[in-house]
């Protein structure tokens, strides 16, 4: 379970992540959203290696979400 405070700092990853990514492209933002989570439920809370997942996780990304 994600509790508040991790689950803002998996927000703010998110956004930084995604900053070039358009609110718009869910697909997308929903993948690096799924990876960072599935990081935290592992118990990853540092927040540069939940940034690296997450930058993997969009360089990933299905093209035809790109």
């Amino acid at each position: 379970m994600v509790d508040s405070e991790l689950a803002a700092i998996l927000r703010a990853v998110l956004d930084e992540v995604c900053e070039g990514v358009s609110r718009h492209e869910i697909g997308i933002r929903t993948h690096v959203a799924c990876k960072l989570l599935e990081a935290a439920t592992r118990g990853e809370t540092s927040v540069d290696v939940l940034r690296q997942i997450g930058r993997a996780a969009l360089t990933g990304a299905p093209t035809m979400w790109r």
